[in-house]
């Protein structure tokens, strides 16, 4: 199923080369692609060519999502440029000026665009190409007119390059150098290999006369190519493609040190010879295609309007709405979460406060016993409850509770016998059902020793006590069994 459509431009002063790419699930496919010209027109200008695309494209019905130029290299100039930096950024800020170095010349009307070819500790090796400010304006004005604003505006060359890349098969040892002559052009690309296909590509294109010979042209302008490339170690063999058709290419191969062979643009690419038929030659269509596929590769895009007026067309303004709504997002959710949590600190605030009530009133009606750890409160004072009735009611005998009394008058009496000599602090008296648990202290290990007599001596059984000394002073916990 078709999902997204895509135009591809490839355009000179009086002609241009249209292709619509189509994305399917299963790759992508060229349901449509022709050539343009004026040059047989009275208005012979951007404005009146772009026109025409536009009535093309609504005569043949092609409907598309969005558009990309590539530019022929007749309305660019190209140039090998050193930057001093290695970083992208300051690349991007120093690069007119190194241009300027360049040309000798004020830059201030030209539109940019680079890619770094080598990065080192002396700085960077880029290629770098500008276009006229005013021809710029003039295409995207003649586009935005007909509804085509284009996402991109690239070098013929390096759209021509992203075709072969993608579309060719370079499987094979070492780099292969791309030689491709269109009807008005001369192109060489290198840097393509089938285990690479995603670093930058070593481009050069020129312009070629129309009577000159092609194969002496060649012999001259490969070895040079060669020379000034990136990868002149690992080149091993030169594919020649001839729009018009007139290599000699055995006296090609003879003149260079290394093989030359015939390649084909269309067939080795997949593409059926009828796809192209209306285009003005097989490069032209390459160039289209690579513009057009711009986005849906990985490939390099090399753009003039990163420095000239940036694309706002409608991928752009969703693609910043989204990041605004991303923001908006976060800020809330943030503040969402500081809400929720204080409405969590004002719960555990108040249960706090709620647990040390309970735990006094709690205290209060267990006779000093502390909140159990374990067992639910309120099930224990349930009980409580339910004992306390059945004592009342006489379903329940208080021998136990009598017992307790009891002991508990024999304790005291005990601690009145010898309180003044041992100097006697009595902390906390806890009583069950079971036992009695005093927590105090006295002035010294005999003193305690002499209080656990006096108990004893009233026929109280301790259970079990604790001894340890203080802050100067022996303290003790002596559990005594309440009931008989």
């Amino acid at each position: 199923m078709e999902v997204q459509k895509s135009l591809g431009i490839y355009l000179r002063k009086e002609t241009a080369t249209v292709v619509c790419l189509g994305k399917e699930d299963g790759g992508s496919r060229v349901p449509e692609a022709f050539s343009v010209s004026i040059e047989d027109k009275e208005e012979k200008s951007i404005q009146g060519l772009i026109n025409l695309i536009a009535q093309t494209c609504s005569e043949r019905r092609i409907q598309f999502s969005e558009t990309a130029v590539a530019l022929d290299c007749s309305m660019y100039m190209q140039h090998n440029v050193h930057s001093e930096f290695t970083d992208l950024k300051q690349i991007s800020q120093t690069v007119r000026f190194d241009i300027e170095e360049v040309l000798a010349t004020d830059a201030t009307d030209k539109a940019i665009a680079f890619t770094i070819n080598s990065t080192g500790e002396e700085g960077s090796t880029l290629t770098a190409f500008t276009a006229k400010k005013e021809l710029l304006t003039d295409i995207i004005a003649a586009l935005q007119s007909n509804k085509m604003d284009p996402v991109t505006i690239e070098p013929d060359v390096n759209c021509l390059g992203r075709y072969i890349s993608i579309r060719l098969d370079g499987s094979e040892q070492g780099y292969p150098l791309f030689a491709i002559l269109s009807k008005h052009n001369a192109y060489y690309i290198s840097g393509i290999t089938g285990a690479d296909k995603s670093g930058a590509l070593s481009t050069r294109a020129c312009l070629l006369g129309k009577n000159r010979n092609r194969t002496e042209f060649l012999h001259r302008e490969i070895p040079i190519t060669i020379a000034f490339s990136e990868a002149e170690e690992k080149i091993s063999r030169v594919r020649v493609y001839d729009a018009a058709d007139s290599l000699d290419y055995e006296n090609l191969s003879e003149g260079l040190t290394i093989k030359a062979e015939k390649v084909n643009l269309l067939e080795e690419a997949g593409i059926e010879p009828q796809t192209a038929e209306a285009c003005e030659d097989a490069v032209s269509f390459a160039s289209a295609y690579g513009a057009a596929v711009a986005y849906s590769d990985k490939g390099l895009i090399i753009d003039f309007r990163d420095d000239f007026m940036s694309y706002q067309g409608k991928k752009k303004r969703f693609q910043k709405a989204m990041r605004y709504l991303s923001v908006s997002v976060t800020v809330l959710l943030i503040a969402l979460g500081v809400y929720l949590q204080m409405q969590l600190f004002q719960q555990n605030t108040n249960l706090s406060k709620a647990n040390k009530r309970f735990g006094d009133e709690y205290a209060t009606v267990m006779m000093g016993q502390s909140l159990p750890k374990k067992e639910n409160p309120v099930k224990k004072l349930g009980r409580e409850l339910v004992r306390v009735r059945s004592l009342k009611s006489g379903r329940s005998s208080a021998t136990g509770e009598k017992s307790t009394s009891t002991k508990l008058t024999l304790i005291l009496a005990a601690f009145n016998k010898c309180a003044a000599q041992i100097d006697l602090r009595i902390a906390n008296i806890s009583i069950t059902s079971h036992t009695i648990t005093v927590d105090g202290t006295t002035s010294s290990r005999k003193n305690t020793l002499q209080l656990r007599k006096a108990i004893e001596k009233n026929n109280l059984k301790i259970q079990k006590d604790s001894l340890e000394l203080k802050g100067g002073r022996d303290s003790f916990r002596i559990t005594i069994q309440a009931t008989s």
